[in-house]
């Protein structure tokens, strides 16, 4: 481990900056490539290797996002006294980062001052995950990592659960899990694009790696350790 005098841990800056570069890349693809919201970049059929890999790479860039996030929230929180500085601070910053991804980010897709198109992603994700996080750092370790790792490796057992239509319980699972396109019949849109189980489950183990980078961590301890996890 890299450090400077602030604190900031090089080799997980150098991670975030090359996830960013990569996503960059993404969304380049996205506003400039013809026909980008018309095909699919990653159909063999219709595409080539360059465009095919600059949409596949960016399979990394929101998991590394939110698994640092989790790893951030861990080295915030052994600078503070007590852990309940730690859970207000994530309960705040996840309920303002909810707010941006549904006025800022919003309007910045849509240009809709009527705020009618609705999409839930990455900023969205990231905030409802810091607010679960907020109760979650709370509880024993090992129980925060067995949730984490539920949570991951187990939310794919649930894709045969389907539901429709726009009920309360239907609502909370397109949310949790299912993910939905919706239009009402007023006009507004509804596009829930990272349903929340994965994401919460993947912040909780980003929080759990972060005590690889603990100051009392050896940093030869450390190097093995991720050389085993590969």
């Amino acid at each position: 481990m890299t450090q400077e005098n602030n604190q900031r841990i090089i080799s997980l800056d150098l991670l975030r900056g090359i996830v960013m570069v990569i996503m960059a890349l993404d969304h380049v693809r996205d506003f400039t490539h013809y026909g980008s919201y018309f095909t699919d970049p990653t159909n063999l059929a219709t595409t080539h290797p360059a465009l095919f890999y600059t949409r596949w790479i960016t399979h990394f860039c929101a998991p590394v996002f939110v698994f640092l996030a989790g790893t951030s929230a861990f080295l915030y929180g052994i600078r503070q006294d007590r852990p309940q500085a730690l859970s207000w601070f994530l309960f705040t910053r996840g309920l303002w980062l909810i707010f941006i991804e549904l006025t800022v980010v919003n309007f910045g897709i849509s240009f809709d001052v009527n705020f009618s198109f609705h999409i839930f992603q990455v900023i969205w994700a990231i905030g409802f995950s810091m607010v679960c996080l907020s109760g979650l750092v709370l509880l024993p370790k090992k129980i925060l990592l067995a949730v984490g790792i539920l949570l991951v490796a187990g939310h794919n057992l649930f894709d045969g659960f389907r539901m429709e239509g726009e009920g309360f319980l239907a609502m909370a699972w397109y949310f949790l899990h299912q993910g939905n396109f919706m239009v009402s019949d007023s006009g507004t849109v509804t596009f829930i694009a990272y349903p929340l189980m994965p994401w919460i489950g993947l912040m909780a183990l980003g929080y759990c790696f972060g005590q690889l980078y603990s100051p009392d961590f050896e940093a030869d301890k450390r190097r093995a350790l991720l050389w085993k996890m590969g």
